[in-house]
This record gives C-alpha cells, structure tokens and sequence, in this order.
C-alpha cells in the first residue's frame, strides 16, 4: 500500500510564499497521478490541483490558478505544490493524494496533511 507523506507546512505572512511537499513510499510512484487539496475546518475538502504520472500534464482548479504551481519529480517520489503571495483565505490543511488504475483495479491513497497558517 503507498503511504503518503506531506511536509513543508507552517504559519507564514500573508503574501508569503510556501512549498509543500508529498513523498511516497514505493518505487513505482511515476504510475500514479497526483492531486492536492485542502480543507478548512468545518468545510469541504477542495480539490487545487492534479498531475499526470509523468508531469506532463497539470490541472487546476479556477481559484489556484495562477498563485499555485504543482510539479513532480519522479527520481525523488515527490510530488510539490508551491504557494504564492498567500492570503489568510488559505489557512487550512493540505493533502495529497494519489491515484491510479492498476490491473483494473481503482487504487486511491491519501496522505495525513500538513497544516497551514496564513497569519500576521
């Protein structure tokens, strides 16, 4: 089973910049894709943004587009999502998640999140 690690969190400025981090566990992480989403306490999770297995291919939701850039490197099994100029509107916990159809099989992990506070 992939396990799925986020990182890179923390109480940063507004206007601030951050990366987060998402590491997997198997070698065969280039046969995922991968998504990141957030959630605020109390609300839904929402979806940001997703990469095909190869980084190839990005999507993003309309409120990411253009101040978050999701990006992959497949020799370190890492998949990144860098805020820019944050506004408080992001504090919230950030999650990764990957997905893939193995052998017919939907396969979908999630990761534990990493919190982030958009504070002065």
């Amino acid at each position: 089973q992939l396990q799925l690690v986020e990182s890179g969190g923390g109480l940063v400025q507004p206007g601030g910049s951050l990366t987060l981090s998402c590491n997997a566990s198997e070698k065969d992480f280039n046969t995922y894709a991968i998504e990141w989403y957030r959630q605020v306490s109390g609300k839904q999770r929402e979806w940001i943004a997703s990469i095909n297995k190869d980084g190839g291919r990005t999507a993003y939701e309309d409120f990411s587009r253009g101040r978050f850039i999701i990006s992959r490197d497949n020799t370190k099994n890492s998949v990144y999502l860098q805020i820019n100029d944050l506004e408080p509107e992001d504090t919230a916990v950030y999650y990764c998640m990957a997905e893939r159809l193995w052998f017919g099989d939907h396969q979908k992990y999630w990761g534990q999140g990493t919190q982030v506070i958009v504070s002065t």
